[in-house]
């Protein structure tokens, strides 16, 4: 046994040293798993230790746990002691330090330390005092434990040697950085895995010797002799074992690439040549050492290389692509070795598969949503149902069945502490595992797991099938796809005889327009990839549009223009070939609303939303929105463009959600509106607290400050590109409050209305704010109140029966709505309101002249600003006797509440309500159809335009005269 043959699996030799406990020295190795030995059989059955009657009998199961208590008769009572509770990182340190104190050099005592965590490990997990969370925790904190102490005497034997490595850049001591890769980095190491390490140094340079003993090294050759030097420390197999086995293939160039990398060289690579199964792989890339300055600049390079700023679906197909291919090797292995069957890892339906289904999230959301980049498969599944991506009912089946297989992976582990994920061949070892997974027998024990597989498998073929496929397979799609496969070369007579074949109206305009786009410059560059893609989208929509009988050119074109916007980003393509049904719901509202076309032909980052029923149909809650919204600007802090683009973000996928709805017919216009402005709301309280944490000379942590809502967003009748009406109010009797306060007003304007990549948010409007232009931007509340009470013009009395508190201090609030209700309250002389009100009305008339022969549904009269205006006068009029009508409930809640309370006919009351609920639908429909100007023929609204009028005959006697 003094020599190694060449035969033999490394993997395998732990196994053969821990039943033979002879004396000897293996040469270190930077091999990892694949050098191949003879193999060694070991007796199926050992003898109890008879000092390891504490033991569970479970444990006694474990050939390994039995050899490593059966070699020293003090092994077993030191586990009896060490398992009464859960083993901390600082007992690492001190079973260590006993046994370096007994003699021992560090690699052997590391070993020992290891062998008896693995052996306390399966003492507890078996005897039901450890879950799956805490082995595979403290194996995990192990690692990182036997890493760093090995780096820092190695490094300090290195610097011995050869002086200490120094940037030639900064002039630093340079550190190597240890990244634990796969379960290490994710903290969800198994008892008998191998360690997935790539080693990373910041600058090039050379060392600094300070004896003539010393020999310099550039920081290349100095970083890879120590990296060889930790790998033996770590893998090499002695008579106590080895502390773990290392894996460098995930390096850059794999096996072929230098051992160890600066930062520089990682970053090139990543940029240049780094693959999508990289992006995977990266994900979990953990640094376990390294100086905190330079971690940071790391994460600065891999965090963009896998988290893209947009919804990155092209990871799906890449992710099904790599996963395709591991399936098929364990399929090959399990033909060629059916005693190797039942992986429970690389499966299907295995732990493999779970932790993609978790990844592809990450890979596609993580660029826009930080709380997806956590390491942890179990953390990101739970995330995942906070955020409603998968169901919570699912997350916790998919976790139950991730613990369920880790522990059965443990188990298979335990038998002789090797690295196996399959089910043993030998029928006592299955009845051991199924024991030891508390099952009486074999069967049982397969049923259970068959069952948690077929459900993983399930929700991965949910995810990871060829949707494409899947939808070819369907007759009508299949149907579709014989009749319509156009290549972008076709004749202009070939494409017209096919859109006639499918029923196009206007084939010649149609195929005319389609071949405009084939032939434009920026789908000429296209990627061949992104090209095919184009190509076959162009051709999956054909049919459907087909079907389409009113509006199907314009639906087209919206399609085309919007196809041409998003060709450039591989992703969106992707999301719409994986997705089919997404493509489906796009056309249909692309059809209903030009305005719906084009909002989403701005922001194509919405195709996401179509893809869930349950997120776009879902009635929205706005009090988890706030949190939300806090919680994303929370991952941001003082990065003001991200927090500005997270704002314009949350606000459009919201504003399109409800679009949804409306289309559908789920919302109407009142309910709309409501929803549209608790969202703005919520929104302006947001931007407002954000806003405030980016004045540093800020005098208090809370500002005295309030945003007053006027107009639209006021009556609570906001619409989908209404602007908002705001004034600006403090309270705060410090001297640098007044600077401070327009400071923050200007820049919430300015996050509101500034165009980032992620659009606008919303336009501000602050003439109503005191003495309109000439004013000052903010005001004091109690200068506010003075001008209301005395200087201010009947029109911003008008203003004030749609005003109300908006967001900010709830006590500046409180005293505006005692103010408004002060001044609404206030008698007033009938004739002069109404004098008054009516000039006003006429010069808004003129303002808005309409020349054409149809009737403007908000500005001419007998429309809807005549409606506001005559609710005003009431409320003006009428609040001092009942103040009821002061109350914010909107413009047809005050008529009927008018025609109630007998100040106008009730009757007229309700039709005048009815009216101005209709002209509100109608300028809805014909803004979503992208027109300006909300006008149809008089005849078709002759009724409601005479209710209004006779209302205003009734108030202002004189007025239509």
């Amino acid at each position: 046994m003094s020599a190694r043959p060449q035969a033999f699996p490394l993997r395998r030799w732990h196994t053969l040293c821990h039943y033979h406990q002879k004396s000897r020295t293996v040469k270190p190795s930077l091999v990892n798993n694949d050098t191949a030995v003879a193999p060694v059989v070991l007796p199926d059955v050992l003898p109890n230790n008879p000092h390891d009657e504490q033991a569970s009998p479970l444990s006694r199961l474990s050939r390994f746990y039995q050899r490593w208590t059966n070699a020293d008769p003090t092994r077993a009572e030191t586990i009896a002691e060490l398992a009464r509770s859960a083993v901390e990182r600082p007992q690492f340190a001190l079973l260590l330090q006993r046994d370096m104190d007994a003699g021992r050099e560090l690699p052997a005592a590391m070993r020992r330390l290891r062998n008896l965590l693995v052996c306390t490990l399966i003492e507890r997990d078996l005897s039901g005092r450890a879950d799956m969370a805490e082995v595979v925790h403290t194996i995990s904190q192990f690692a990182d434990f036997a890493i760093q102490t090995h780096l820092q005497a190695l490094m300090a034997e290195m610097v011995a040697l050869h002086g200490a490595p120094i940037g030639a850049a900064s002039g630093l001591p340079q550190q190597m950085i240890v990244l634990g890769m796969g379960k290490l980095g994710g903290e969800e190491l198994n008892v008998s895995s191998d360690v997935d390490l790539i080693f990373v140094y910041p600058e090039d340079g050379d060392t600094t010797t300070t004896s003539a003993e010393q020999r310099s090294l550039s920081n290349q050759e100095f970083f890879t002799r120590l990296g060889k030097k930790l790998i033996a420390a770590l893998s090499e197999i002695t008579e106590d074992g080895f502390t773990f086995r290392v894996d460098m293939a995930l390096r850059p160039n794999g096996n072929s690439g230098p051992l160890v990398a600066s930062l520089n060289m990682v970053e090139t690579y990543l940029i240049r040549q780094g693959r999508e199964w990289e992006r995977y792989a990266w994900t979990k890339a953990r640094a376990v050492t390294g100086n905190p300055d330079d971690i940071a600049a790391l994460e600065a390079i891999r965090q963009p290389f896998i988290f893209r700023r947009y919804l990155d679906y092209g990871s799906i197909d890449a992710l099904r692509s790599m996963h395709g291919q591991i399936r098929a090797e364990v399929q090959r292995q399990e033909t060629r070795h059916p005693d190797r069957s039942d992986n429970v890892k690389l499966g299907r339906g295995g732990i493999r598969e779970i932790e993609f289904l978790s990844q592809v999230f990450q890979l596609i959301r993580g660029g826009r949503d930080t709380e997806l980049r956590d390491r942890s498969t179990r953390r990101t599944l739970r995330t995942l149902a906070d955020k409603n991506l998968l169901t919570p009912e699912v997350v916790e089946q998919l976790l139950e069945a991730y613990a369920f297989l880790r522990n059965l992976e443990h188990r298979l582990q335990y038998l002789e502490d090797a690295q196996t994920h399959t089910l043993p061949a030998s029928a006592d070892d299955r009845l051991h595992v199924a024991t030891m997974m508390g099952y009486a027998t074999v069967e049982a024990l397969l049923r259970a797991l068959n069952q948690r597989r077929h459900f993983v498998a399930a929700q991965f073929d949910a995810m990871f099938s060829d949707k494409e496929a899947a939808s070819a397979s369907e007759s009508e799609a299949a149907g579709e796809r014989i009749a319509c496969c156009l290549a972008e070369h076709d004749s202009n007579e070939s494409i017209q005889e096919t859109l006639g074949n499918l029923g196009f109206h206007d084939v010649a305009t149609t195929a005319q327009r389609l071949q405009a786009v084939w032939r434009s410059p920026r789908l000429q560059s296209l990627p061949e990839q992104s090209s095919v893609r184009l190509l076959a989208l162009i051709n999956a929509a054909l049919p459907m549009l087909a079907r389409i009988d009113e509006g199907q050119l314009a639906t087209f074109t919206r399609l085309l223009d919007f196809l041409e916007a998003i060709a450039r980003r591989a992703a969106y393509l992707a999301l719409l070939s994986e997705y089919p049904y997404a493509l489906k719901r796009l056309i249909r509202m692309m059809h209903a609303s030009d305005w719906a076309a084009k909002y989403l032909t701005q922001h194509p980052v919405l195709l996401d939303e179509l893809l869930d029923d349950r997120t776009l149909k879902a009635k929205p809650d706005w009090p988890a929105f706030a949190l939300d919204c806090q919680r994303q600007l929370d991952t941001a802090p003082g990065d003001t463009e991200r927090q500005m683009d997270l704002l314009r973000e949350m606000h459009h996928a919201q504003v399109f959600r409800l679009l949804a709805q409306d289309l559908e017919g789920d919302l109407s216009i009142e309910a709309l509106a409501d929803n549209l402005s608790a969202l703005a709301d919520i929104l302006v309280a947001a931007t407002l607290q954000a806003v405030w944490q980016t004045i540093h000379n800020r005098h208090r942590e809370i500002p005295r400050f309030a945003v007053i809502a006027y107009g639209k967003l006021g009556g609570k009748e906001l619409g989908y590109v209404s602007d908002l009406d705001v004034v600006f109010l403090y309270d705060d009797d410090d001297q640098e409050a007044p600077a401070l306060y327009a400071k923050l007003a200007q820049r919430f304007i300015t996050w509101m209305t500034a165009h980032t990549s992620a659009g606008t948010l919303f336009d501000i409007d602050i003439a109503l704010r005191p003495d309109g232009a000439s004013g000052l931007l903010v005001s004091p509340i109690a200068a506010f109140e003075k001008y209301q009470c005395t200087s201010a013009w009947l029109w911003e009395h008008q203003a004030l029966t749609r005003a109300r508190f908006c967001g900010g201090d709830t006590a500046i609030g409180t005293r505006f709505e005692t103010l408004r209700e002060t001044v609404l309250l206030q008698p007033r002389d009938a004739q002069t309101l109404g004098d008054e009100i009516c000039a006003m009305r006429r010069r808004m008339h003129d303002a808005h002249p309409n020349h054409s022969a149809e009737f403007d549904v908000k500005h001419d009269a007998g429309g809807m600003i005549d409606i506001e205006f005559a609710v005003q006068f009431i409320v003006l009029r009428y609040a001092a006797a009942h103040p009821a009508l002061i109350g914010d409930i909107g413009n047809i809640a005050l008529l009927k509440l008018a025609g109630a309370l007998g100040l106008i006919d009730a009757g007229l009351a309700n039709q005048v309500a009815d009216a101005y609920r209709v002209f509100r639908k109608l300028q809805h429909q014909i803004r979503m159809q992208g027109e300006e100007r909300a006008r149809v023929a008089p005849q078709s609204l002759a009724a409601e335009i005479e209710s209004v009028q006779q209302l205003w005959r009734a108030l202002f006697p004189a007025a239509l005269g």
